[in-house]
């Protein structure tokens, strides 16, 4: 008897375990059914499972025969290149016949996978269900010397390249509220392309992943003839769905099994990857974008070489009208893609704009991944996300400090590196179509390409107009804007103002002008005397209440960041756009800008309507809705240095309320690292009174700025075979 409670609190505890154990398991069931639906209904995303017109089965003849075809003309190519000090075309050509004929010159082919393939009796490329037949798992080997062994599926599901986010930090960028974005114990939102507008693509991923255009180009011969074209962030990004990872950006939940099958292993993989196929293919679902999984391009996998990461990455180093772009000669076997002139950075990477490239180093030499996961550096002003943002990439890590050693002048140029970055003097020039102001709400129109397209005011790659100098310490702004402070002169350097907050080249202003005269005779509500002015002073467009706010940032939380750690003098591109803005949701830093829906833009040069048609887009709603401002926008908010996020949804009675069209407040500083030369700056392009370093702006004080222009010292030198040398 005595025993009796103690039985019976066991059992009322086992029950009680029973019965939570029960509950968490019936949440856990109904949350895996129930939330992929409620999810879709609530944000508007659509999952289907994905199929491939070209996902194609082989016979083993057609195998053998393609395997053939391959092989020759890889071993063609790298005969060629053996051979290419033989002067004489026909002993060169002997010698590319024989080692043709040659068995063990054949058998040694890069492309291990033809006979991976025809072992295991592989015949049609499905996508990553092929990959993951031998692919499960990886070994990912750390700079720690740490060796891990992780699920391939999910280390790509959660790569930046699927995922266009993190919720962690990216580099040291911070709000303008003082507090580091994503800092540790904060609360910690989804940063990255996904949700955030930008104004040289004119979308959030969301509302721009894939577009099916009805262009007229002046080519095609009647009134009513159309080209169907392609466009959309989706065009490079491994995520072959309807939409980019939404369900990612969440606290809670997955892509759903269809979405993982869409992704497209070979576009970074594949070494004979053929970029015609891809193009926007419209199903009973929705918009997405096909791929190539031919097994043509399975069987030529590789490890990524530049040919895949420049596939994709050109668009923003070089442009898509670079010269050198070999990905844009592909542009569809139908539904051709767009191409968009104005390029981002400028930066061609090519044997012929970057001495790295001309070297033979390929991009993963200095951007070394650990499994999936490829490191942009840990200095960056952008909010683009970064999968490992402690790993350093930089010129250091090869060159040292120390970097000069055969020049005559090699001591006063090392001298340098403690001020200068290596881009500073080794970036000379970026493309000339780099864009630097552009205005989405003034279309004009494309009469080749038949649409209309955002007006780029200006272009330029030319020192202190298309780019220039700023300090930088490696923090930037919630805003894109590079931080640091003059170490000589501590606290008299302000960037945001000066560098960033006004544009005061004289021939710049003149183009501005130019430019909006020529818009004038489109649009005739424009004042071009305003509209020259609030393109090369934006912060023009602030009241003096909004600018008093902003000096008391800047002075009390901006400032200090900017005077942390060790500040150099770096390069930056320039860039400010003209967009729509949601003024119910504007602080002294600038408004929330809004997306444009592409057909709509690109067809009738209505750049308002296009508006209104993308905020209609269901995650747009979702965003000025409760859960949303708990969950992320007030804190996204709090960094743009506003108090909060305002629910009040631009759409109401049918029309849009509250939507004004401005310049950003401030341009933004964009990074450049690529287009390196050998050849570098000479030191009287600096330290001259025209030169292209302007001292005054750097916050040196006057004496210090007639100093670093007068140097005697360069009486001592004078330039011989493009370098110099003592007399």
């Amino acid at each position: 008897m005595k025993n009796q409670p103690i039985n019976l609190l066991k059992n009322k505890t086992v029950k009680w375990l029973l019965s939570v154990l029960g509950v968490i398991v019936v949440f856990v069931v109904l949350f895996n059914i129930l939330y992929e639906p409620l999810f879709e209904s609530y944000t508007g995303v659509k999952n289907a499972k994905l199929t491939y017109d070209n996902s194609k089965k082989l016979s083993d003849s057609e195998f053998e025969a393609l395997a053939k075809e391959i092989i020759q003309a890889e071993r063609k190519a790298v005969a060629i290149q053996k051979t290419k000090d033989e002067k004489d075309p026909f002993t060169r050509k002997v010698k590319i016949d024989m080692l043709m004929n040659t068995p063990s010159f054949l058998s040694n082919t890069k492309y291990k996978h033809i006979k991976f393939f025809e072992d295991a009796g592989i015949r049609q490329y499905k996508g990553p269900e092929t990959c993951l037949k031998c692919h499960k798992t990886m070994t990912v080997h750390h700079p720690d010397g740490r060796v891990e062994t992780v699920n391939t599926l999910d280390d790509v599901v959660n790569s930046i390249h699927f995922t266009f986010q993190r919720s962690t930090a990216g580099f040291t960028t911070y709000g303008f509220d003082g507090r580091e974005v994503n800092a540790k114990g904060s609360h910690q939102i989804p940063v990255g392309k996904i949700d955030r507008a930008c104004g040289i693509p004119g979308s959030f991923s969301w509302t721009g992943w894939a577009a099916l255009v009805k262009a007229r180009p002046a080519h095609l011969e009647g009134k009513d003839s159309v080209e169907i074209r392609s466009e959309g962030c989706g065009g490079c990004h491994i995520g072959g769905n309807y939409q980019p990872a939404t369900e990612k950006m969440m606290p809670v939940g997955d892509v759903p099994e269809e979405a993982k099958e869409g992704i497209d292993c070979l576009i970074c993989h594949s070494q004979t990857y053929d970029m015609n196929y891809r193009y926007v293919i419209k199903d009973k679902v929705g918009l997405r974008w096909n791929q190539d999984r031919t097994m043509r391009a399975a069987m030529t996998v590789t490890k990524p070489t530049d040919y895949n990461c420049l596939t994709c990455h050109q668009h923003d180093l070089g442009g898509d009208v670079y010269k050198y772009n070999e990905f844009n000669k592909a542009l569809g076997y139908k539904h051709k893609r767009l191409l968009h002139t104005g390029t981002k950075r400028g930066t061609g990477f090519s044997p012929k704009d970057d001495v790295h490239s001309r070297a033979g180093l390929v991009c993963t030499d200095c951007h070394v991944p650990e499994g999936h996961k490829i490191p942009r550096g840990n200095k960056g002003v952008d909010l683009i996300s970064n999968d490992l943002p402690g790993k350093k990439v930089a010129c250091e890590n090869c060159h040292t400090s120390a970097p000069h050693t055969k020049s005559v002048d090699r001591v006063i140029l090392n001298g340098h590196v403690a001020r200068l970055a290596c881009e500073t003097c080794h970036i000379t020039h970026l493309q000339p179509e780099n864009v630097v102001l552009r205005d989405w709400v003034h279309p004009t129109w494309n009469e080749e390409e038949g649409l209309w397209i955002p007006t780029d005011i200006y272009r330029s790659g030319e020192t202190d107009k298309g780019f220039t100098f700023m300090w930088f310490n490696g923090n930037g702004t919630f805003l894109a804007n590079a931080l640091g402070d003059n170490p000589s002169n501590p606290g008299h350097y302000n960037p945001l103002d000066v560098q960033m907050g006004r544009i005061t080249d004289p021939e710049i202003i003149a183009q501005v002008r130019k430019k909006a005269m020529e818009l004038k005779k489109i649009y005739d509500d424009i004042d071009v005397d305003q509209y020259v002015e609030m393109a090369v002073n934006p912060l023009s467009q602030l009241s003096p209440e909004m600018m008093k706010k902003r000096e008391e940032i800047i002075a009390t939380r901006i400032r200090p960041i900017m005077e942390k750690g060790e500040s150099k003098i770096y390069p930056f591109k320039l860039f400010n756009a003209m967009m729509y803005e949601d003024m119910g949701n504007q602080g002294p830093f600038g408004a929330m800008i809004l997306p444009f829906d592409y057909p709509t833009y690109y067809e009738t040069g209505d750049a308002l309507q296009s508006v209104f048609v993308a905020v209609k887009n269901p995650i747009i709603k979702r965003m000025y809705e409760t859960p949303f401002k708990e969950y992320m926008m007030d804190e996204f908010m709090y960094y743009f240095g506003v108090d909060g996020w305002n629910t009040t949804y631009p759409i109401q009675n049918g029309k849009l309320e509250n939507v004004e069209a401005h310049w950003m407040r401030q341009m933004g500083s964009l990074m450049i690292n690529h287009g390196i030369t050998k050849d570098a700056r000479q030191c009287v392009e600096c330290h001259t009174t025209n030169g292209i370093m302007d001292f005054k702006a750097l916050g040196y004080p006057p004496e210090r700025v007639k100093d670093l222009t007068h140097l005697p010292e360069l009486k001592t030198f004078h330039k011989t075979s493009g370098r110099l040398t003592r007399r």
